[in-house]
This record gives C-alpha cells, sequence and structure tokens, in this order.
C-alpha cells in the first residue's frame, strides 16, 4: 500500500491467504503499549499512541475507541496503575482516545458487573483503540491495489533470483492452485513474512544467522456474557509476565494471551494444554463466574516474529520495536513490531527499498491516506460495520436478492451474501478464507463455523466455477482445521 502509493511498481505475493499467520490471530488491540512504560520504552509508547490516531483517522470503520479497566485488588494499585495511565494519556497528546480516572468499587462493578467483588478496592480506566485485524489486512489490500499494486495469495516464494554477483533481482514462484510457476523481476525484494523470514532469507544465503525469535500467544473465546457492561479488563500482571485481557469483541468475550518461545513455525500453529489451562486459570482469578473448557467457543494460536536479542532472555521481555536488515545480497527484511505501528513499519521500510533500488525519492503519502471502505458512521450497518462504505452494496445484493439475506447459522449474524462478496471482491478462495478471515466465524465459535461450511461451500462454488468434488474436500479439510479450534 506504501510502496504503490508513492508511484512505484509494486507486487505481493503471499504463500497462503493474506493474514494466514500473525495478521489475524492478534489481540485485536490498536494500542500504544501500557507495559512498555514500565520497561521505560518511552519512544516506542509514543509512536505507538501517534500510529494509533492515524489509524482511527484513516480507518473509522475498523478502528474505535474501548474503555479498559485494571481493577485493584491491592492499596498500591491505585496510585501506582492511575499515574502511570495518566502519564499514558500526556504521551498521546492530540492523538489521545479519553482521559484516565480512578474508579471507586462500585464504579467499577457498574462498568464490569461480571468481575469477582471479593477484595475489590477499585479500578482505573483508560482508552486505548479496537479493531477487527483481518478485515483491516484485506483493506488495506483493497488500498493498495486501488493505488496500482499487484496482490496474488497462494502464491509460494521457492526461489530467489540471483545475478552473477550473487544479488537479489527477483523471485520465482508457483501458483499453488494450478502447480504453474513463473519469474518476478524486480529492482527490490522485500521479505515481510513475518516468523517465516529466516527461511526466506536462507533462500538468497544458506549461512543467514537467524534474527527472529518466535513466540505464540495464545487466546480464548467465550460467551459475551462474561464480559457484560461493554468495558475491557486489563491485567498488568500474570503469572507469566505478560499483560492478560479480557475484551469485547462482536459480541463475545475474549481473553489472551499467553506468551511461549517456539523451536519451529507452522501455517496453522496449535495451542497446547499449559496454555489454554493458564488463561482459564487467569481469567478465574478476576471473574465472578470462573470460565471452563465447556465454556470455549473456541481457542487459538498466533506466532509473534520477535526479533531476537543480543542476550536472549524471556520473549515477555524483547522489545516489539520493527527491525529492517539488509543481507549481503541486497535482500531488504523487515521483522518485529505491531499491528499498531504498521504504517510507520512500512513508511521505514519503503524508504530502506527505495534507495536499495535507486528509484526516484517519492515521499510516504500513508499518513493521510483512507483506507478502502473508509466510513464516519458505519456503526449503523450493524455487523456489516466492519465492511465500511461496502456495507451498502451488501445490503443492496440482499434487497436485489432477499435469499442473500440469510443467516449462515444461529449462533452468529454472518449472511450469505458475505459469503459472495468474499469471493467476488476480497479474493477468497476457499471455505477456511471465509469462515477464518472474510468473516469471523472459526475464532468466534468453531462448531457453529463447522455446522456453516457446506453452505459457504457451495456458495463459493457457484461463484468460483468449482464443482461437487471440491465441495467435499473444502468442507472435510475446513472440518479437520476446525478441530483445533475446539478445547472440548
Amino acid at each position: 500500500m506504501d510502496a504503490a502509493s508513492r508511484g512505484y511498481r509494486t507486487a505481493l505475493v503471499e504463500q497462503s491467504d493474506f493474514g494466514k499467520g500473525t495478521s489475524s490471530r492478534s489481540t485485536k488491540l490498536v494500542h500504544g503499549g501500557v507495559r512498555y512504560l514500565e520497561q521505560g520504552n518511552v519512544s516506542l509508547v509514543m509512536e505507538a499512541l501517534k500510529e494509533r490516531g492515524l489509524l482511527r483517522e484513516n480507518a473509522p470503520h475498523l478502528v474505535g475507541d474501548l474503555a479498559f479497566i485494571v481493577p485493584n485488588y491491592e492499596w498500591w494499585e491505585a496510585p501506582f496503575y492511575g499515574v502511570g495511565l495518566r502519564l499514558y494519556d500526556l504521551l498521546a497528546g492530540k492523538y489521545g482516545f479519553g482521559d484516565s480516572k480512578n474508579l471507586s468499587m462500585e464504579e467499577t462493578l457498574e462498568r464490569i458487573p461480571t468481575l469477582k467483588p471479593e477484595g475489590l478496592r477499585g479500578g482505573v480506566v483508560y482508552y486505548d483503540g479496537q479493531f477487527d485485524d483481518s478485515r483491516l489486512l484485506v483493506h488495506m489490500a483493497r488500498t493498495a491495489t486501488e493505488q496500482g499494486a499487484t496482490l496474488v495469495n497462494y502464491c509460494a516464494v521457492t526461489s530467489l533470483l540471483l545475478n552473477p554477483a550473487r544479488m537479489v533481482q527477483g523471485a520465482r514462484v508457483r501458483e499453488m492452485e494450478s502447480g504453474e510457476e513463473f519469474e518476478i523481476r524486480a529492482k527490490a525484494v522485500i521479505n515481510a513474512t513475518g516468523c517465516y523470514s529466516d527461511g526466506v532469507r536462507k533462500l538468497a544465503d544458506a549461512e543467514a544467522r537467524p534474527m527472529v525469535a518466535p513466540s505464540q500467544g495464545v487466546h480464548i473465546v467465550l460467551n459475551g456474557e462474561f464480559l457484560r457492561g461493554g468495558a475491557a479488563i486489563m491485567v498488568p500482571h500474570t503469572s507469566d509476565g505478560r499483560v492478560m485481557f479480557a475484551i469485547p469483541w462482536h459480541g463475545h468475550t475474549l481473553v489472551g494471551t499467553t506468551d511461549t518461545a517456539l523451536d519451529e513455525v507452522t501455517l496453522e500453529p496449535r495451542p497446547t494444554e499449559q496454555e489454554i489451562g493458564f488463561i482459564l486459570e487467569t481469567a478465574g482469578q478476576y471473574l465472578d463466574h470462573a470460565p471452563s473448557r465447556a465454556d470455549i467457543l473456541s481457542v487459538w494460536a498466533g506466532i509473534r516474529p520477535l526479533v531476537k536479542a543480543p542476550g536472549g532472555g524471556s520473549t515477555a521481555a524483547l522489545s516489539r520495536d520493527h527491525s529492517i536488515h539488509i543481507d549481503a545480497s541486497g535482500l531488504l527484511t523487515i521483522a518485529g513490531g505491531k499491528w499498531t505501528t504498521a504504517r510507520h513499519m512500512a513508511e521505514d521500510c519503503i524508504d530502506q527499498a527505495a534507495v536499495l533500488a535507486g528509484l526516484d525519492e517519492q515521499a510516504c503519502v500513508t499518513k493521510r491516506l483512507r483506507i478502502h471502505g473508509y466510513h464516519h458512521h458505519a456503526s449503523r450497518f450493524g455487523h456489516l460495520s466492519v465492511y465500511g462504505s461496502d456495507a451498502m452494496a451488501i445490503q443492496e445484493m440482499v434487497r436485489t436478492h432477499p435469499e442473500r439475506g440469510r443467516r449462515l447459522h444461529d449462533a452468529l449474524p454472518a449472511i450469505e451474501a458475505e459469503v459472495v462478496w468474499a469471493a467476488r471482491w476480497e479474493m477468497a478462495r476457499t471455505v477456511e478464507d471465509v469462515l477464518s478471515r472474510r468473516t469471523r466465524c472459526l475464532l468466534l465459535n468453531a462448531r457453529a463455523a463447522v455446522e456453516m461450511a457446506p453452505r459457504v461451500a457451495q456458495i463459493m462454488a457457484a461463484e468460483l466455477g468449482r464443482d461437487e468434488a471440491w465441495q467435499r474436500r473444502q468442507v472435510a479439510e475446513f472440518g479437520e482445521l476446525a478441530q483445533g479450534y475446539l478445547a472440548a
């Protein structure tokens, strides 16, 4: 999006679907990072708070304000967190989302009625941002194409093209559906593959030293009744050293996250029993009704591509700053960072790539680039609000074809028109693409998503020209995948 909006000829290839990895498995927060203040990383917090504000300005249909409550059960927590969060407000400046303040016990329970009242002294409320990660990613992809970029999913890089001087000049890629291979030549090749960064670097240099320390974060999703009142809970310190959040999201309660160092990465990481138990135990310390495994509607894992620290240490202590590395071959790798600072990461990356490629200097324009679907009053579209201005086209589809207004399942609001829209306009190629990332059904309620799969496959087959055998394979593959999202 950044490169194309500067006027550079840009192509992006993705081995799977857009957002298949980390980008669709975040904690759904656009935030400055309260805990980085405690680490003394004020510059990272200030940058993130500014980017948080820009993201809300450019994508108001996908980024909104959310009140967070830090419950106080010890006498020192109110003054300690109260002062820290006022500093957080101060650092946000004109990009602030709201003023923090201390709450009495009664005010705290009024905002979160499901908090455990025993020993509760009060709380501190502050404001941060919330979003739908894969929906923002899809809309950024749409914006990039509108700016002239070419984007292709299910197209994997098999090797990098090197000239006689061993400098990267393109990539050989395989179109995964047909198996066809072809070459793309470019003046600059950017490796922005998250936890797969080191694997791509080894395509140019088999001896490349690893720069990524992958860490797994797990979330569970519960019924919305676990978090009535519309505010989120933030627990500043858990037994594994991370912050824990309980957040209202799409009518459900999202709780996470863990931090487990990994030795290897996979496209479909699986939560461990220990991680699920840790989240349930931590949630039970703060919620009046402790959740059990039977309450989990969906559980899923994402892998953070953290940049290695020279001295090692726990992944919770690693900086979330992004890092740009240029190998001897000229391959540019960007790793680390987080969703909130994605725009700034891209600006840094394209600045470097343009110099590396000897391109004419063009200023970054994304600070004021409206994201596809930009709409200030999208909430009036109900559950279609995440489509922004596209919601009107989906509603028109339902008006002209009323059967497209049918819900895919009683437990979730997704309708058939969204499947058609995803296949026609958002490059969805599989049932998983629709149920996991174009809608969020799999992440919200895995069993309901499994029951939707046959109808979704049928609608997609009509749109994409697939046969019944394709439908059966899709339903079977999705069912197998969804087993990993079931906790009991």
